[in-house]
């Protein structure tokens, strides 16, 4: 179905073609290209970090990061409940067991104060996913790390340039793991990125990366590793995207402010809070709907959609998800069952204008005004 106002959407107003024109021109459109060495270097700078090694998808760099950590069978890794089902995946993938954490309700991030009662003798690490853009409480949860010598691992995949504390996430833990799906912040098509400050979680994450052959004996594979990496052409396209990154949040800050004035006086209507300690990018702006004052949910994003809308539920919490229901049988987690069934995110990209907002608000009124709740 095409809508008007689509949920997301790439904005290529910079070097893109320009950079694409120049693989395609000189031949190196794979993994060796010139643009992937140029991208994984600013991305690193970007970050504040030594090192960043570029890979196929955000998914993968997250597998990347749990193997190049050391992650095995039989291991368990502390995750949020509430997030994209990949990051419990990448965990699965090492054969290990991911051990879920509810929310807290201000951030919709990771709960510090449940994470202790979860650790156990089989804990390898954390996993802190810095949800819709709000970065996680990564000092009280680098804290718990450190007490407890786990390794803390950033899925950063929604939250380009997010700041923690007066830092750029990406840097706040051993490593990190970034997505530049056609939706994100900044995209590449398909593409991830790894970045860390340890020199030999680099290199084993590179070596990894490249099919474990050695880099300096080609053909020789001392390890199994993966065929993860990241092509000439995507990269093109990311370094020219990271160009304009500022510019990018910018105006996805405008665009949240935009928002929260027009639906601050909508009853029974709340969203993810940028916090004091915190820059907010606004991967999407995402809001709850109190279930006394509007229809359902699904509800909603139906007559939405009428209007030529396009908007997404809020991610199933991953414990509800038939691979890992039975993992957390019994347990209750509030919090991210709340935000998952009452959630909406809206059109969120950069290439939206004030006229898109408005109507995007005049819509959700409307849906409101129907209900037979209010």
């Amino acid at each position: 179905m095409l809508y008007d106002i689509p949920v997301a959407s790439p904005l290529f107003t910079g070097n893109e073609k320009k950079y694409v024109d120049d693989c395609m021109e000189s031949g190196w459109i794979s993994s060796a290209g010139k643009y992937v060495e140029l991208f994984e270097t600013a991305f690193a700078e970007f970050c504040g970090v030594k090192h960043a090694i570029a890979c196929c998808n955000g998914t993968v760099a997250l597998h990347l990061a749990l193997v190049a950590l050391g992650v095995q069978p039989g291991d368990e890794v502390i995750v949020p409940t509430l997030t994209f089902v990949a990051t419990p995946n990448a965990v699965t993938y090492c054969g290990a067991k991911p051990v879920f954490v509810d929310s807290e309700s201000e951030t919709w991030n990771l709960d510090p104060k449940q994470v202790e009662s979860k650790i156990t003798s089989r804990t390898k690490g954390i996993i802190a996913v810095h949800l819709y853009g709000h970065p996680a409480k990564m000092r009280e949860l680098k804290e718990i790390a450190l007490r407890h010598n786990l390794f803390l691992l950033e899925d950063a995949a929604e939250a380009h340039g997010a700041i923690c504390d007066g830092s750029i996430v990406g840097s706040l833990g051993d490593v990190a793991a970034f997505s530049f799906y056609a939706n994100k912040i900044i995209t590449t098509g398909e593409g991830g990125m790894v970045v860390t400050d340890n020199d030999a979680l680099a290199d084993r994450a590179r070596l990894l990366r490249g099919q474990g052959m050695d880099p300096n004996r080609r053909y020789w594979h001392p390890i199994v590793g993966y065929n993860y990496r990241m092509m000439n052409l995507p990269a093109a396209i990311g370094l020219a995207q990271l160009e304009q990154i500022e510019r990018l949040l910018e105006i996805r800050s405008r665009i949240s402010k935009l928002y929260s004035e027009r639906l601050k006086d909508v009853i029974g209507l709340s969203w993810q809070i940028e916090q004091t300690w915190a820059r907010h990018v606004y991967w999407m702006f995402s809001i709850v709907l109190e279930p006394d004052f509007w229809h359902n949910r699904d509800v909603v994003i139906e007559m939405l959609g009428e209007q030529g809308i396009e908007t997404r539920p809020v991610f199933y919490p991953a414990h509800s998800l038939p691979p890992y229901i039975d993992s957390a049988a019994g347990e209750s987690f509030p919090v991210a069952e709340n935000l998952s069934g009452n959630g909406i995110s809206l059109p969120t990209w950069a290439g939206l204008t004030e006229d898109n907002i408005d109507r995007v608000c005049r819509a959700l009124r409307q849906c409101q005004r129907k209900s037979k709740k209010i």
